[in-house]
């Protein structure tokens, strides 16, 4: 925490930071979020020994996919915010995986039942269609997907009251797993504190985890990040809970 910075320098700071790819490094000592029981990272690296063919959908900058020991021998990738891609093939092209270009909301450009593995941390869009069809069958889908309404404790300060939707919730994205032909093997959710030390961090969090506040420009809230800005000098640091849910499922055999 920057006890002698200004609002507007923490401001600044904030809204200068880079935000490509996944790497929060930028936040240790003004930011910590705790991370969920399960391990997203062991789950799929374990899954990764055993496949012959896996897709990770949305890699960001490949940052997480890239802590994987070892690949299975056909790996791909896919990625479309410019930034990330770059980074992403950066990071994986080197070890044998392909990074494709693929909007997140856009139909994947492989052939049915390409890959026995598919995962995905923190997508943004996720098309179970578009999964199950992809997958071989007994194929299996990992993924650790946001929830509903997470960090919401900070959303509601800057916003003030608002409905939290069942979109992101374990019930929807069950039932929707499902109706693609998928069967759910293990369904998991927690909160998990977010502690922002500055309104520097949280400038810098609004601006790279873009869903939490979706119209985010410090310019548009700059009254009320001047309030938490006073609030975490007078009360300490800001918590909020982040939701996450772990998914396992797979395509039945024929």
């Amino acid at each position: 925490m920057q006890d002698t910075a200004t609002f507007e320098d923490l401001i600044h700071e904030g809204a200068n930071a880079s935000v490509d790819g996944w790497d929060f490094s930028w936040f240790h000592g003004r930011a910590t979020e705790q991370r969920p029981s399960w391990g997203y990272l062991k789950l799929m690296a374990a899954e990764m020994r055993v496949a012959r063919a896996a897709l990770d959908i949305q890699t960001g900058g490949g940052e997480v996919l890239s802590e994987v020991p070892a690949f299975p021998p056909l790996t791909v990738a896919t990625e479309h915010w410019p930034p990330n891609l770059q980074l992403a093939r950066r990071a994986l092209e080197p070890r044998g995986v392909r990074v494709v270009d693929v909007a997140e909301d856009a139909p994947f450009p492989f052939s049915d039942e390409t890959f026995d593995l598919v995962v995905s941390r923190h997508p943004n869009v996720v098309l179970w269609d578009e999964i199950a069809r992809v997958l071989s069958p007994g194929g299996r889908y990992l993924a650790q997907q946001i929830g509903p309404g997470s960090n919401r404790e900070l959303a509601q300060f800057l916003t003030g009251p608002r409905e939290i939707g069942d979109e992101r919730s374990p019930a929807r994205a069950a039932a929707d797993a499902q109706a693609a032909g998928l069967v759910i093997d293990e369904l998991r959710h927690e909160a998990l504190p977010t502690t922002f030390n500055d309104v520097a961090a949280v400038v810098h969090f609004l601006r790279k985890v873009i869903w939490t506040v979706p119209d985010f420009t410090v310019d548009r809230y700059r009254a009320r990040l001047a309030d938490l800005h006073e609030h975490i000098r007078r009360h300490g640091p800001f918590v909020a809970h982040a939701q996450r849910i772990l998914v396992r499922a797979h395509k039945p055999a024929r």
